[in-house]
């Protein structure tokens, strides 16, 4: 009986290992997209545990083969966000402060009082722009008290939805706009940057509803904000950052048609998945706070920052703006298929607004 469960499990990763490859939206599908590295690690053990019994039936090899293609597929799906994939942001050789630009990006959980941390790390790390999702007004008074003086250009989006946010900076915010892309209650900021150089850059705050029984039965709302944003990315060609929780993971199939669509590259790949979720279990966690930037950057310096005492980690990143080494990054194209699909997610979703409760 034993040997029979491992191998009813050993066909189970397979399935779950198979589910983000087809076209459903429901959470329950698009859950799976999540645990990518816990499910090769499970299809892994499986594999090893089965070929230590002695085979009794059919169906022991049945849950082998199963286990096996599961950790192989898993495994490469992995791949590209570990340090042995190539990079496709490369790094910068040099350091510039007036071609650069310190970000940080902050989930601080809109219960958590426990703002002194991140006002902690803010002052100690200096950075030019500090994003907050989930900031609500008492977030925003507390952090307009410890840094408004120094970051006083801000946009304060305060909301008890779990949807406020707060940007600072102590770089010229130019052109603000908030705009409620997809729903009425999910904000996002669009801005320019006015770098110590002078030149401009693109802006994108992003925290789109996932897909989760709390918050939505599908992951559709969240899909086409983020492929709303990489279509607008890619028709004015930029040099820009994307930033925020985007409640996906970097491997998922719809971030990557979002790089696709956008030409956006994800500052992961070949560095690790710097995990920013969830702070408070370890062997639950994947990357959902990302920093997306165009070919125009080079990377100086990327880090996931210590607790703050939300369920997110903050992290870190600069990024030197710097044109002359585009042609050395990789983006992605999206073929016709796909920008037919982000095209139909975008029109789907702008035409259910409304209709029915998400």
């Amino acid at each position: 009986m034993l040997q029979l469960l491992f191998s009813c499990l050993g066909c189970l990763t397979l399935l779950v290992t198979l589910a983000p490859y087809m076209r459903i939206r429901h959470w329950s599908v698009r859950s799976f997209d999540f645990p990518l590295l816990q499910i090769a690690i499970a299809a892994t053990a499986l594999a090893l545990i089965q070929l230590a019994f002695e085979p009794e039936r059919w169906w022991h090899w049945a849950g082998v083969a199963a286990s096996v293609i599961a950790a192989v597929i898993q495994w490469a799906r992995i791949y590209p966000w570990t340090p042995l994939a190539r990079c496709t942001v490369v790094k910068s050789n040099s350091q510039a402060p007036e071609h650069e630009l310190k970000l940080l990006v902050s989930n601080v959980l809109t219960p958590n009082r426990q703002a002194s941390k991140l006002i902690d790390l803010v002052q100690e790390h200096d950075p030019d722009i500090l994003l907050t999702l989930e900031s609500d007004q008492w977030w925003g008074d507390q952090l307009d008290a410890a840094i408004g003086e120094s970051m006083p250009e801000a946009v304060r989006i305060p909301l008890d939805n779990l949807y406020g946010m707060h940007l600072y900076s102590r770089l010229p915010l130019e052109d603000v706009e908030v705009k409620w892309l997809i729903q009425d209650d999910i904000p996002s900021i669009h801005a320019w940057v006015r770098l110590r150089d002078g030149s401009r850059i693109r802006f994108h705050a992003l925290h789109p509803r996932p897909p989760a029984p709390s918050e939505s039965d599908e992951s559709l709302w969240r899909d086409a904000e983020l492929l709303l944003v990489g279509q607008t990315i890619a028709e004015r060609n930029d040099p820009t950052v994307v930033a925020g929780d985007l409640n996906d993971v970097a491997w998922s199939p719809t971030t990557k048609l979002f790089c696709k669509i956008s030409g956006m590259l994800d500052l992961r790949r070949g560095r690790g998945q710097y995990s920013t979720f969830h702070a408070k279990y370890p062997m639950l966690r994947w990357p959902l706070d990302h920093v997306f930037v165009t070919e125009h950057f080079t990377l100086v310096h990327m880090e996931r920052l210590p607790e703050v005492g939300s369920d997110h980690f903050p992290i870190l990143v600069t990024l030197r703006h710097n044109p002359t080494r585009a042609a050395e990054n990789e983006p992605e194209k999206a073929d016709s298929d796909e920008r037919e699909v982000a095209e139909e997610t975008i029109e789907e979703a702008q035409d259910r607004h409304g209709e029915e409760p998400v």
